[in-house]
């Protein structure tokens, strides 16, 4: 996974690969949220570079802290080296957190000053002994990254003697036979890389930066006494300054020994890059070249909290370290009284029971995953090509938007796949440009097509306005028919209600009629009932006219007329009572047509209030369509309008 890595915080600003001295070490990748810079661990030489770079803390880095305090809870044995810029960086809590430490368990403490100073005693024996000169330090573990990734060719420059961390490491195990694990409390997230080394040995276990280290003994506090590291030491203690071993070989050796003093990431690989020819060819008067990767040396280091606010505190407390490492006594490499040469005999003196060849080390060639192909001509044209860069002013922008010096070095990583085209700028710009000119012209003819669209809207919206006056007009002759239907059949049930009274009335009509047919009917045959009795009387007279003979002839006389007349009177009445049966029939008849024309009425009646009901909801459904029709009207009108 390496020891960098990028979190969800990234927004592919590019800044962290203008930072980088390593290309392609920070790709630029294409994701659904956007440009995002990813982390290639085989190229990355945890330089800090693009976490210094970095606004939106989307870098981090790993270290060993987490695991080292689980291995001292379950048991392990660890004793601890500490750089000595850590006691500058925090002078007054150096104690107790070595205190804290001690509690949790921690072995033993020994400062790396004291590795520092057989790392100095072993660069000035190793190049007097080999006449190694022009090489180039490497207690910086981000430069012997460097070196073996990208400049392989000067790995044979690299000073084969190893860093203070190393050499304390190795003084420990071999010569006071320390068993234990080693843990380095260190200012630099590189560290673990030389660590992990295989070429190192395995001495050193754990990597702890110091701004993860404080964090955990601040989360996690204990009581504990102050603790004190075990060995004095020398002017190793001002390794973590700009140009500490500088210092230290002119304290010994004396100025005419010229080294070259080189730091800060972009400014130092720069250099090595330049002049890599004059230092693989020896062709420098250097007695060797400082080099480290932070501008401000290890006291600031890349795992250090105060590299971001540059504390001069620090190097203050340094400087006072340095003052209390010198002393008077003669006969000590640090004596202030003594020549440059008395001190390096009283050092080789001090450690003539080491052995050079236990502090030597050995590098790894690793450029083989790192290099970078070059496009030939036409690949870098087909390049450009996509970018648009079709003339030779649009490939010099060089504006390193994209994280890159140059268009050209650009296209080289978009060839390498380092990068991708839409993470230039000026690419983006371009077609934003033709985008927006587009856009233009789409506006100019939605304009004009708008224009036309509003005269069409115009006619459309004048036919839809006499169309909808029609329909208008239409509905309220349909609502003002409607009403005089519902009138009509109103007016037309009353006229019925009325003939049916009047069909009632003459029913009772023609019952009184039936009525007096009756009664006359009993009236004739008693006026015949009366003239066959009178015809009887006038028999009866006539018998007894004719009996009394010329007497009774006057009254034979009057005996036949009332025959005659009671004879006329039943004939009238055989004949009205003839005449009243016809009626009687014709009433009968009457009375049934009467009955129909009722039932007629009846059903004109229901007919009629039906048809009013019909008309009724006829009405309103009439008048619903008209509000329906306006509401229709109405949005037409505002869609015609917008």
């Amino acid at each position: 996974m390496g020891l960098i890595r990028t979190n969800d915080n990234c927004i592919g600003c590019n800044k962290c690969i203008r930072a980088c001295s390593s290309m392609g070490a920070n790709i630029a990748v294409e994701k659904e949220r956007g440009n995002i810079i990813e982390v290639d661990p085989d190229r990355c030489i945890a330089c800090g570079a693009c976490i210094d770079a970095c606004e939106h803390n989307a870098r981090e880095y790993v270290d060993d802290v987490e695991r080292f305090f689980a291995d001292l809870k379950r048991g392990d044995r660890i004793s601890v080296i500490i750089a000595p810029a850590f006691l500058a960086n925090y002078p007054g809590d150096y104690e107790k957190y070595l205190g804290q430490l001690k509690e949790m368990g921690v072995n033993r403490f020994v400062s790396v000053s004291f590795g520092a100073d057989i790392t100095t005693w072993g660069y000035i024996k190793y190049i007097t002994e080999n006449k190694f000169y022009g090489g180039i330090s490497q207690p910086c573990p981000a430069v012997v990254g460097y070196i073996e990734r990208y400049l392989p060719e000067l790995i044979d420059k690299l000073m084969p003697v190893q860093s203070p961390m190393m050499c304390s490491a190795i003084y420990m195990k071999k010569y006071m036979h320390v068993t234990d694990k080693l843990a380095f409390i260190s200012p630099c997230i590189a560290k673990k890389n030389e660590i992990d080394d295989p070429n190192n040995g395995g001495y050193v276990s754990y990597n702890l930066t110091f701004s993860n280290l404080v964090k955990y003994l601040k989360d996690h506090p204990v009581n504990a006494k102050p603790f004190k590291d075990e060995i004095e030491y020398g002017l190793g203690s001002i390794y973590p300054m700009p140009g500490g071993l500088k210092e230290n070989v002119y304290w010994l050796l004396g100025e005419d020994a010229l080294v070259r003093q080189m730091e800060g990431e972009h400014h130092m690989y720069d250099y090595l890059r330049r002049n890599k020819d004059k230092i693989k060819s020896c062709k420098t008067p250097y007695l060797f070249v400082d080099a480290l990767n932070c501008t401000n040396g290890c006291l600031y280091g890349t795992g250090v909290d105060n590299r971001k606010t540059l504390n001069e505190d620090v190097f203050i407390n340094i400087q006072k370290i340095r003052a209390g490492s010198k002393n008077e006594y003669k006969k000590s490499a640090w004596s202030r009284i003594s020549s440059p040469a008395k001190r390096l005999e009283y050092l080789n003196k001090q450690f003539d029971s080491l052995r050079l060849d236990d502090f030597l080390r050995k590098y790894t060639d690793r450029s083989e995953k790192c290099k970078v192909k070059d496009p030939d001509k036409a690949e870098l044209e087909k390049i450009y090509a996509k970018l648009h860069k079709d003339t030779p002013e649009k490939r010099s922008i060089d504006c390193g938007c994209c994280g890159y010096d140059s268009c050209h070095d650009m296209a080289v990583a978009i060839y390498n796949g380092f990068s991708h085209h839409h993470n230039c700028v000026h690419y983006i710009k371009d077609r934003a440009y033709e985008e927006k000119d587009k856009a233009v012209s789409l506006a100019d003819e939605v304009k004009r097509a708008h224009d036309e669209m509003s005269e069409k809207k115009a006619s459309i919206a004048n036919e839809i306005k006499e169309d909808f006056k029609n329909l208008l007009d239409s509905i309220e002759q349909i609502e003002k028919t409607s009403a005089d239907n519902a009138l009509q059949t109103t007016d037309i049930s009353q006229s019925m209600t009325e003939v049916d009274s009047f069909a009632q009335n003459l029913k009772d009509v023609i019952a009184k009629i039936e009525d007096c047919l009756s009664k006359l009917e009993a009236n004739n045959e008693n006026v015949i009932a009366i003239s066959e009795q009178t015809n009887l009387l006038a028999l009866n007279a006539s018998i007894e006219a004719a009996r009394a003979g010329d007497v009774g002839r006057g009254f034979a006389v009057v005996a036949e007329e009332i025959k005659k007349l009671a004879e006329g009177s039943k004939i009238t009445a055989d004949d009205s009572n003839k005449n009243n049966n016809g009626i009687k029939e014709t009433v009968a008849l009457l009375v049934k047509e009467t009955d129909k024309l009722k039932e007629i009425i009846g059903s004109v009646n229901e007919s009629a209030e039906t048809l009013v009901a019909s008309t009724e909801e006829t009405t309103a459904s009439v008048n619903m369509m008209r509000g329906v029709t306006e509401n229709v009207e109405r949005s037409l009108t505002q869609v015609l309008a917008d």
